[in-house]
């Protein structure tokens, strides 16, 4: 086994163990207000997306129409989405989130925020670049595995 090969191995391990961690930690703090990790991560899209029509939350969740209707309904029952009128097609509605509750959410992100504020102080910028690019281009060809197996 050469050493690349041995990188390699410990970078797939890694991640997968990020992976883990991701789920684990989601999970829990969506069971904290009440919601499913779903919910959170679909919060999380609206958030960062801005207001999506359910076709769109589809899209970008992987989730199948039907899924994602229930999603919406959730999290409206819940109160930290709604369903508002699209204002560039009257015959659509946008799932936007309610500020409010969304806010209810940020404090328990601040122990990780700052954990990864101080972990990042040890990469230089060209380091940084590097973690960016593959940590962007590993998300996007996970979604484009999670789109081959819903179609397929």
């Amino acid at each position: 086994m050469t050493d690349r090969d041995e990188l390699l191995g410990r970078l797939f391990t890694a991640g997968r163990e990020l992976s883990n961690a991701a789920v684990m930690f989601h999970t829990a703090l969506a069971a904290h207000q009440g919601l499913t990790a779903t919910e959170e991560k679909a919060l999380d899209l609206l958030e960062r997306l801005g207001p999506l029509t359910a076709r769109q939350l589809g899209e970008h969740s992987g989730l199948a129409p039907a899924s994602v209707t229930g999603l919406i309904d959730r999290l409206e029952r819940k109160g930290f989405a709604r369903r508002v009128r699209n204002p560039e097609d009257k015959r659509s509605v946008l799932v936007e989130t309610v500020p409010d509750r969304l806010a209810a959410l940020a404090p328990l992100f601040d122990d990780y925020v700052a954990s990864l504020t101080e972990l990042v102080t040890r990469y230089d910028d060209r380091e940084l670049a590097a973690i960016v690019d593959f940590l962007g281009e590993a998300a996007a060809r996970q979604r484009q595995s999670t789109h081959r197996l819903l179609d397929g």
